[in-house]
């Protein structure tokens, strides 16, 4: 058997079946070689899933269903991190989502779901902490200043200013960074100095595919501003 293709303007001579199969083991090899760039698209689809998913959960699901579907989607995006060793992304993705959970249970019970949010989020520094924008140095800066400290749980408000102006830093005008960094203003207790971040939260460029997140954390940002206000 052999194979050929014709174009307009040149012929590829047939070749035999011994030499296609030689070809094309050489062309799987060498895509086993390509960078993660050029090899992403699985990776990040799976990701955009579980953004999308998030978003659904977070800002359109009844407040009484949260919990429930965030633990089922905590346990797709653990598998997307099995799927992908060795990648950031999905492991930022696990962690925020266990830190929603978390967010839904709150109380004492959420602290060990939380500590599972903290190591993966380390994990994902530690093979890149600039991926998604350095997400992973946001979503732990989160953590430490939201969680108690020392002896209830790990927080740490220094801490959290150095993880959140590191993703400042690699996202300034970025949605979430902004408007983390000044809800970390306002707890502690520096409100006018975050009423310039979730300003620039409010004008931050949109993201592609992520209309469902912008929006509402856009109308965080300005129930937050809204909130200094009427302090």
């Amino acid at each position: 058997m052999t194979l050929a293709s014709t174009s307009a303007s040149h012929v590829v001579p047939a070749l035999p079946r011994r030499t296609w199969i030689a070809a094309l083991a050489s062309l799987a090899l060498l895509a086993g070689a390509l960078p993660l760039t050029v090899r992403a698209a699985p990776v990040d689809d799976a990701v955009a899933e579980l953004q999308h998913d998030w978003e659904v959960i977070r800002y359109q699901a009844p407040a009484a269903e949260r919990e429930k579907r965030f633990e089922a989607l905590s346990a797709k995006a653990h598998k997307v991190s099995e799927s992908f060793p060795g990648r950031a992304e999905p492991l930022v993705w696990e962690g925020i989502i266990v830190s929603s959970v978390a967010g839904e249970k709150g109380g004492l019970g959420a602290l060990g779901l939380v500590k599972q949010a903290k190591a993966l989020y380390e994990s994902a520094i530690a093979i890149n902490g600039d991926a998604l924008d350095g997400s992973a140095y946001n979503s732990l800066g989160v953590l430490y200043y939201k969680v108690p400290g020392w002896p209830v749980g790990f927080g740490d408000k220094a801490k959290a200013k150095e993880l959140l102006q590191k993703a400042l830093a690699l996202n300034p005008k970025g949605i979430d960074p902004n408007f983390f960094y000044g809800e970390y203003l306002v707890e502690i207790k520096q409100p006018d100095q975050a009423v310039a971040y979730l300003d620039k939260a409010l004008q931050a460029p949109a993201r592609p595919g992520r209309q469902i997140a912008d929006t509402g954390r856009k109308e965080e940002a300005r129930a937050l501003l809204e909130k200094i206000k009427a302090r």
